[in-house]
């Protein structure tokens, strides 16, 4: 079993759990109020195992699933079977972790705030997985297919502009972090992932 698999048996586990429990639901979310209050910082990880509902469940399993085994192989590679493993395993983590933090500080004096989701980590393999292949298609609803680096670029616009409106109740922040963490820890782990990504784009035409 791969390790992408195994994360998401354990978040769907948990999910279903945390549905079936609102009272441990309620103690995992990431609560930036409550974390500097009670000092709760394992809510920085288990926010990123539990989600609001099937559909947001389903959504960033869906895109770990694709994107997870890339990343992860990867990482074995060039690590070994072993130490790849435990980067994935951290990176993902961190990726949770990591995405939060701008969140609690803006939202750590907003008591009635709370956020869940794996939303940090998912953004954080993507975008390591379109650091590695960025001419790879990635397709919206299976109609608008484009290489992975426009859609990268369209979504970090994205998750930033609508990060600054804060107009839904999706923490785009999140995204956005998690994203950005995705790339730069590629890149300390593996320098070279930067000549390979551009000697690719070499190859890129519009039409």
């Amino acid at each position: 079993m791969s390790l992408t698999l195994a994360i998401i048996i354990l978040t769907v586990a948990a999910s279903y759990y945390a549905w079936k429990n609102t009272h441990i639901q309620y103690r995992w979310m990431m609560t930036p109020y409550e974390i500097q209050r009670d000092k709760s910082y394992y809510r920085f990880i288990t926010s990123g195992f539990i989600h609001a509902d099937g559909m947001h469940l389903f959504f960033n399993m869906f895109t770990l699933f694709f994107f997870g085994d890339v990343v992860e192989q990867s990482f074995r590679a060039i690590y070994g079977g072993l130490v790849g493993s435990v980067l994935y395993i951290a990176f993902y983590l961190l990726g949770i972790i990591i995405s939060d933090i701008p969140t609690y500080f803006k939202k750590r004096h907003t008591p009635n705030y709370s956020a869940l989701g794996a939303s940090g980590g998912v953004s954080a393999v993507v975008f390591s997985s379109i650091l590695f292949y960025p001419m790879a298609d990635l397709c919206l609803y299976a109609i608008l297919c484009l290489p992975g680096f426009i859609w990268g670029a369209i979504y970090l616009i994205y998750s930033h502009y609508s990060g600054k409106k804060a107009g839904d109740h999706i923490n785009h922040d999140a995204h956005l972090y998690g994203a950005l963490f995705g790339i730069i820890f590629t890149i300390l782990i593996y320098p070279r992932v930067i000549p390979l990504f551009f000697e690719q784009l070499k190859h890129f035409q519009l039409f």
